[in-house]
């Protein structure tokens, strides 16, 4: 009874103190997981007060890092991988070794053991999906051409961390013949993988289909844990850590139709002991080592954020990606990862990576998710001044395209993503002509292969727009999602063509309205148009007449301020007040 009085004692504490932690880190507009370490150090045996019992915590840890490594893997994407192509897969491999031999070699320089140096390489190469996702999405740039390109690299990192993992526990067990214990590691995983794999693809979705059908909830999160904590302890029996199995069963459920369903099902639980999992780091971390070895840590960040940064916008580069998409792809990947802390807790835990060179590596992770929003935006300034001043800089065409461009009475489509591709197949069907200006190069050859006049470029650059005849076309569509992009093009476009009609994407009604301001003839913001049409079907299927609906949707499209301001009245007169 004792016992578990003192486990609850401890679950209590470190949940409150997460809870603390990741308040605070949301309010500064920074990651929870930086208040999770934050709280861990306040309740570590390195700081004044309560100090938590570690094993307790390092038990309840166990269960949050199979959680957390399975919802990584489920969020792999294939698709991603498939339709970035060969450059990513490439690349994002190369990138793995490039500054897994950059930490090595570094390591080496300060005198560290080799496999020291081995896991602070390993350590360097991987960045956090979830913080670039949040940094992407922060900026509406999940949807571009970098964005999409950082997310598929990141893919490619986490999946290589089953190499990386099983490979850094072979060579930390030592042995006379390493390589013949590294090739019976690697057979371990492959047998695994091999009998995983069937079960998964085709028993775990009549599984998940079969718990669906019986439309409890309750028991849908029973089976998606058993799965996920059974999974783990059967990679446990192939040599394979924990963690690492519970990634490559997310891996596999991730393919399934049901695949969202599971990992929003599993989320709270997931947050609840992952949270756990980043205060037992945070517990691990001398306050007064980071203070007394600032230099080290700077040098670690450096690796992390310049080292690694460099490398990948300079493989970026030679995937014949321009300067734009080179440089905020490295800006965006530029932090440590979830499978960083998990790689250093893993040397610590074998006795090959010190406490020092741990805490080392905490601090300069933590440092570098917390910069990691200001570098991407430095970055951006970076690269919109290089591109202001330099008019020669033609990144948009080709010589052969010089002179041909005519948008005289056409549309000019700024981004040929999901929304500019809609537009696109709508005036092809009509027979209209469009220009396109787009940053992706496979996209603007694909449009080239079938006659369709396309520019790459940043519509943001003044000469791209003058190349594509703006004071020509008969219509702008702006479908980039970067909501500063979008003000500067339609800026220029409204100083240059004053009359020039144009149309606009965007997320919010604050920008909406800004937008209008400009003279933007149009500003369609999605979610509103979502919700318009949702609302639409659902008057219609509650019995209103097609007429009135429509009028009601458009009523609403005509307002300028969200709804929670409008009166009884104005709301009632939506209804009442019909043509």
């Amino acid at each position: 009874m004792e016992g578990s009085h003192y486990l609850l004692i401890n679950l209590v504490l470190a949940l409150f103190v997460a809870l603390i932690g990741a308040a605070l880190a949301v309010r500064l507009r920074q990651s929870p997981l930086l208040g999770y370490i934050v709280a861990g150090m306040v309740i570590g045996p390195f700081t004044p007060g309560y100090v938590a019992d570690g094993p307790t915590m390092q038990s309840l840890a166990e269960v949050g890092v199979i959680l957390l490594m399975f919802t990584i893997g489920t969020h792999i994407s294939f698709r991603d991988l498939l339709r970035e192509g060969r450059a990513a897969i490439f690349g994002g491999t190369l990138q793995i070794i490039l500054t897994t031999a950059l930490g090595y070699l570094a390591g080496k320089y300060f005198g560290w053991q080799d496999l020291e140096a081995l896991f602070l390489g390993a350590f360097i190469s991987i960045c956090s999906s979830i913080a670039m996702a949040r940094i992407l999405s922060d900026k509406n740039e999940l949807d571009t051409p970098h964005g999409n390109y950082a997310m598929a690299w990141s893919s490619v990192q986490d999946l290589s961390t089953i190499l990386v993992v099983v490979i850094l526990t072979s060579m930390s067990r030592g042995g006379e013949n390493l390589l013949s214990d590294i090739a019976i590691a690697l057979a371990r995983a492959g047998t695994f993988l091999v009998i995983l794999g069937p079960v998964g693809y085709f028993l775990l979705p009549h599984l998940f289909n079969w718990v669906a059908g019986l439309r409890n909830r309750e028991v849908f999160i029973l089976a998606v844990a058993v799965v996920a904590l059974g999974t783990a302890y059967a990679s446990s029996l192939f040599g394979l850590s924990l963690a690492l199995g519970a990634f490559i069963a997310g891996v596999v459920v991730g393919e399934s139709d049901l695949s969202l369903q599971v990992t929003s099902e599993i989320a709270p639980l997931r947050d609840i002991f992952a949270g756990l999992f980043f205060v037992s780091i945070g517990m691990l971390v001398n306050l007064n080592f980071m203070a007394e070895n600032l230099l080290w840590v700077l040098v670690v960040w450096a690796l992390i954020a310049l080292g690694k940064g460099a490398i990948t916008a300079a493989l970026v580069a030679l995937t014949r990606r321009n300067l734009r998409q080179s440089i905020l792809t490295a800006a965006s990947m530029a932090h440590s990862g979830e499978f960083s802390f998990l790689l250093a807790s893993l040397g610590l835990g074998l006795g090959v990576v010190s406490a020092a060179i741990f805490n080392d590596m905490m601090v300069a992770a933590v440092l570098s998710i917390a910069v990691s929003p200001l570098l991407y935006e430095g970055a951006e300034w970076a690269v919109k001044q290089w591109e202001d001043r330099r008019p020669l800089h033609r990144v948009f065409m080709d010589a052969s395209l010089d002179g041909v461009v005519d948008a005289n009475g056409s549309a000019i489509i700024c981004g040929y993503g999901r929304v500019g591709q809609v537009v696109g197949r709508a005036l092809t069907t009509q027979g209209l002509p469009f220009v396109v200006i787009d940053q992706d190069r496979h996209i603007v050859m694909r449009l080239r292969s079938r006659g369709i006049t396309a520019l790459l470029g940043d519509a943001t650059n003044p000469l791209v727009l003058e190349e594509a005849r703006i004071t020509d076309a008969g219509v702008l569509v702006v479908a980039i999602p970067d909501a500063i992009a979008v003000r500067q093009i339609v800026d220029y476009c409204r100083r240059t063509a004053p009359s020039l009609d144009i149309v606009a994407r965007t997320h919010s009604l604050q920008e909406q309205a800004y937008l209008l301001t400009l003279g933007v003839a149009e500003v369609v913001m999605g979610e509103q148009e979502l919700a318009l049409e949702i609302a639409r079907h659902t008057m219609g299927a509650l019995g209103v007449e097609t007429v009135d609906a429509v009028s009601t949707v458009n009523r609403l499209r005509a307002l300028k301020q969200p709804e929670d301001h409008l009166s009884t009245g104005e709301l009632s007169s939506l209804v009442l007040d019909k043509p």
